[in-house]
């Protein structure tokens, strides 16, 4: 059935008006919004937008965290027939200047003053920008910017058309129709400018139908919104999927606070990429680790039952009476109270999406009775193409094509999708879009994969980084980086790894330490650190990350196909990557080819067999201001295994 967002919105609020819609922490308290009282913001927000000129096929940016107005004014953008553009919250403003002047926006919604200053800025470089909304007035009072205004003014000021015109809005959601533009996404622009991915109503109602019948989702579901509004998987998974359901989407008081939030709400549906359940994870070894040695024993005792059977059970496979015993056993003792402890109690569904999940931390979480599972979908797919059923979630597939979708496999190894799913286009850019969407429909995604025998997706790594190493013992063996960078990341005390090796003799690495994990660490074996250069350079801390290098490699050695990628050398670096400094994307992924130019000089010293290499790289703080960071970087050698060859 086809509809638009808004529609929805007002169908929820008929049949359930006094049912919660949504939820805000503020002061530490929990506010509540029905449905009817947001339909009623939406108006207002709709007629108050219509009346300061913004017209049908006009783009409005949307910045901040997630909040009840900044969703009800996406909400009134598309009643319009406009189209919201949101935007990360904690992208510069020189990041926001190409989307802005690309979109030709005028109107802009901004959370707070932060967001203000930064599209004041914006404004230098893209005076179209006209009309700027704040939600938050903290800090605001003396600014007097031509056309900066109060969402509060702006609400009362569309309840004064919306009376005036008591017909407007309803004629105005009924002009949209599900074909048309709905939202528009930036990808991260790892490789150049950030395009804009173009999506319907349909595209992405569409999608949000076909994952919520999968999971058999339905309006008693609760989900906490922390993500970025500007990435998809958080609009899908709150925006797109929370209408089309008619669950309530919580909203937390802070970054800072989500944690603690997540174990109030306690979600039924729960989405993370791998980043957010590897620090998870690490904060409950760290805490782990301080426990006395009683506790740590019952842990550890547990938790291997748990690898042993857990994954079984949750696969709906059998094992003995004894084991079932032992793990009823564990979930009281240790499972059950960690799943409290992390605020997944009453999770029935949760996805890891974005990159791949390192098998151990993908297994971990099976094992303790969350039922964690992959999805693979890109912005360009409206997320939903491969999901994993219940009893059938492995870590080396990302599931079976859902309800609608085409998938094959060209003869290079890159996946092709079909789907109702697909975008639009890249706004302006229709070379691009020529790239990636054939004439026959079929979506190119770069990714390298196979159809596994059960009929399962297993996504490799990206096409053009899948390389092969050239010369040495593994001449002609393939290369996968973030295969091998993830594999790494599992252990608690790594951070973050960038991995090279395609048409080179061997592999090397690039690590950043968890500061806080291997601050721990360090803490209790009374080792002192002035900072996170200092404790990454410790002879110790490479001692500690040699191992996890070396427990990977014998991994990768029984692994045929990847037996090649095994890590010959690494440095710790003396500072963690940053968006800020452009070595990540906004949605944390690792700019391979732009940290190789940054640190030419660590991956000639590497590769060269230098034990030791000088470098003073520039940072940027958070308030803006320059400075450097320098240090003299050990190189470490790692131990090399024989690839384990397979039993005849």
């Amino acid at each position: 059935m086809q509809t638009t967002f808004v529609q929805l919105l007002m169908q929820h609020a008929k049949a359930r008006p006094h049912a919660p819609a949504m939820r805000e922490k503020e002061y530490g308290i929990w506010q509540t919004l029905s449905w009817s009282q947001l339909a009623a913001m939406v108006e207002q927000l709709a007629a108050g937008l219509h009346q300061a000129g913004l017209r049908r096929g006009e783009h409005m940016v949307v910045v901040g965290a997630n909040r009840p107005r900044l969703y009800a004014t996406m909400l009134a953008v598309q009643s319009l027939g406009a189209i919201p553009v949101a935007l990360y919250q904690d992208a510069v403003a020189a990041e926001c200047v190409f989307p802005i002047n690309n979109a030709e926006v005028r109107f802009a919604f901004a959370e707070n003053q932060e967001q203000v200053d930064k599209l004041l800025e914006v404004r230098e470089t893209a005076p179209q920008l006209t009309h700027i909304y704040f939600d938050d007035p903290r800090g605001l009072r003396n600014y007097d910017q031509a056309g900066l205004l109060s969402m509060d003014a702006l609400q009362e000021a569309g309840k004064a058309y919306a009376a005036a015109h008591p017909g407007f809005f309803a004629d105005a959601v009924a002009q949209v129709k599900p074909d048309d533009t709905a939202a528009m996404f930036f990808t991260s622009g790892t490789t150049g400018n950030p395009k804009g991915v173009v999506h319907s109503h349909d595209t992405l109602l569409n999608r949000a139908r076909a994952g919520a019948t999968f999971d058999r989702l339905t309006e008693h579901e609760e989900v906490l919104a922390y993500m970025p509004v500007a990435w998809i998987g958080q609009n899908i998974f709150s925006y797109a999927q929370w209408l089309s359901c008619g669950y309530v989407v919580n909203c937390p008081e802070s970054a800072a606070t989500s944690t603690i939030d997540l174990k109030e709400i306690g979600p039924t549906y729960y989405f993370a990429p791998p980043r957010v359940f590897e620090g998870l994870l690490t904060s409950v070894m760290i805490r782990m680790e301080d426990a006395s040695a009683i506790k740590r024993s019952l842990f550890h005792a547990c938790m291997r039952l748990a690898k042993r059977v857990g994954p079984v059970l949750s696969s709906g496979g059998q094992v003995s009476l004894v084991d079932r015993a032992l793990y009823a056993l564990g979930n009281l003792l240790v499972y059950g109270p960690l799943r409290n402890n992390l605020g997944f109690s009453r999770v029935r569904v949760a996805y890891t999406a974005g990159e791949a999940i390192g098998p151990d931390l993908f297994s971990f979480y099976r094992s303790i009775g969350v039922n964690l599972k992959q999805l693979y979908g890109s912005t360009e797919t409206a997320v939903f193409v491969c999901l994993q059923p219940d009893n059938q979630a492995h870590a080396d597939t990302v599931g079976v094509p859902c309800e609608g979708v085409e998938i094959k496999v060209d003869g290079s190894g890159e996946i092709l999708v079909k789907s109702p799913g697909l975008l639009r286009g890249y706004y302006k850019n229709p070379e691009a879009t020529a790239e990636v969407l054939s004439a026959d429909g079929w979506y190119h995604t770069n990714d390298a994969g196979f159809i596994d025998a059960q009929g399962h997706l297993k996504i490799i790594d990206r096409v053009k980084d899948v390389g092969r190493v050239r010369g040495g013992a593994f001449d002609g063996a393939m290369f996968a980086p973030k295969y091998v960078e993830n594999k790494l990341k599992f252990f608690q005390h790594i951070k973050e790894v960038v991995a090279y090796g395609d048409g080179r003799e061997k592999v090397c690495v690039l690590i950043n330490i968890d500061f806080d994990a291997v601050g721990n660490w360090a803490e209790r074996r009374n080792l002192p650190y002035a900072g996170y250069t200092d404790l990454a350079q410790k002879p110790q801390v490479y001692q500690l990350i040699k191992e996890c290098v070396e427990q990977v490699n014998a991994d990768l050695s029984r692994d045929t196909l990847l037996a090649g990628s095994q890590v010959s050398r690494f440095l710790v670096l003396h500072k963690e990557l940053d968006a800020d400094d452009g070595e990540l994307t906004r949605t944390n992924k690792v700019r391979r080819g732009f940290i190789a130019e940054k640190y030419q000089v660590l991956v000639d010293a590497l590769y060269q067999g230098l034990g030791e290499q000088f470098i003073e790289t520039q940072v940027k703080f958070e308030d803006g201001r320059t400075g450097s960071v320098s240090a003299t970087l050990k190189i470490e050698d790692a131990k090399i295994f024989a690839p384990v060859k397979a039993a005849a």
